[in-house]
């Protein structure tokens, strides 16, 4: 497939929008066009070793979980690690994208696959994603009644002067049964400030209504997880499951004020990666993710809730596989899919 088809192809798959504010998403590395993705190969976290193994594959393009480019460059030497994936990068005509959040919100991403590890149960995101854009044109939409026709034929030209108002409509009313007429307007923050202005001036401004037009929430989509276990389970138990999940010997377990290895678990937040800013607060069991502060923790425990940590890329690197298998679809096997068998967690336990 050609490079920027590839790319529009997995920007469909998981929409870049989804991505948290913060993020460093999408293609970050091109290669001089045309360049033809024959090989896309999958890692986790992108790491010189990973980059040699991907190079030795012959790969046309890294799809990167992470972003190994996330704070500027203001250089690329080869003096540190992150330029130099850059300029192996480009030597070899590699290119790098990398979606990270839009794949934790999707409805079949990270946190979901994650979420199977707990066995049969419902799950709603803990911060749902709101579509990219309100349903109507504008953020606001303003309605006011007048029994004034001449009063507001002035007032709606005015109003059709200034720039960024739409569906602006009128309408016969009876209010306290008397004739009137009900204007509806939408229009964007910037010409608000000018429309309830213009309303003032002419004193139709204790008549109206402003109202926010929200964003829809996207269903199943969002931020973590708050799962529902079918059948409340021991701690003791959903340890064992999630260990089998993602294939770790070991885990890190604080067990919440109160409760023991024996307690039932029946609802479980879980984030994957750094979870402590989407869990924080919020009402579970048990709390499952890679990593959280010490403090974090000792807040999670205090209230009752027990906390689970796993390392921060070992709540995501078993997605690669399914995401392989996604993808093969998605793109009709028109590319040959590879998984890394060099990524890995740095942290073990010695």
């Amino acid at each position: 497939m050609n490079l920027r088809e590839l790319v529009s192809a997995l920007d469909d798959f998981a929409s870049l929008s989804l991505a948290e504010s913060w993020d460093n998403v999408g293609l970050l590395v091109e290669p001089s066009p045309p360049h033809t993705v024959d090989t896309l190969f999958l890692t986790n976290d992108l790491t010189e070793e990973v980059m040699e193994e991907a190079v030795q594959k012959k790969a046309d393009l890294i799809l990167s979980y992470h972003p190994p480019v996330f704070t500027p460059l203001k250089r690329v030497t080869w003096k540190t690690w992150k330029e130099r994936l850059v300029v192996r990068a480009l030597e070899h005509r590699i290119g790098i994208y990398s979606p990270h959040t839009a794949y934790d919100a999707i409805p079949h991403g990270v946190n979901d696959w994650l979420a199977k590890g707990l066995g049969a149960c419902t799950s709603v995101p803990l911060r749902p994603s709101t579509a990219p854009s309100c349903p109507a044109e504008g953020t606001h939409r303003v309605e006011f009644c007048t029994d004034n026709t001449e009063h507001l034929d002035t007032v709606l030209s005015k109003i059709k002067d200034i720039q960024e108002v739409s569906c602006l409509t009128t309408l016969p009313a009876r209010v306290e049964g008397e004739e009137q007429t009900r204007v509806s307007l939408n229009c964007s923050q910037k010409a608000l400030l000018k429309v309830v202005a213009l309303l003032s001036q002419h004193s139709l401004y204790q008549r109206t209504e402003i109202l926010l037009l929200q964003k829809p929430l996207l269903p199943h989509t969002g931020m973590g997880r708050l799962c529902t276990l079918s059948e409340p389970v021991s701690l003791l138990d959903i340890t064992e499951r999630i260990k089998s999940h993602l294939k770790l010997p070991h885990i890190r377990l604080a067990v919440g004020m109160g409760k023991t290895l024996e307690s039932p678990v029946k609802k479980t937040a879980l984030c994957a990666g750094s979870g402590s800013s989407v869990l924080k607060g919020m009402e579970a069991d048990l709390y499952l993710t890679g990593e959280m502060s010490h403090h974090d923790v000792l807040d999670a425990v205090a209230n009752g809730i027990s906390v689970i940590l796993c390392e921060h890329s070992n709540t995501e690197r078993g997605f690669l596989t399914e995401l392989r298998d996604m993808l093969a679809i998605h793109l009709q096997n028109k590319v040959n899919i590879i998984v890394s068998e060099k990524d890995r967690d740095p942290l073990q336990v010695a």
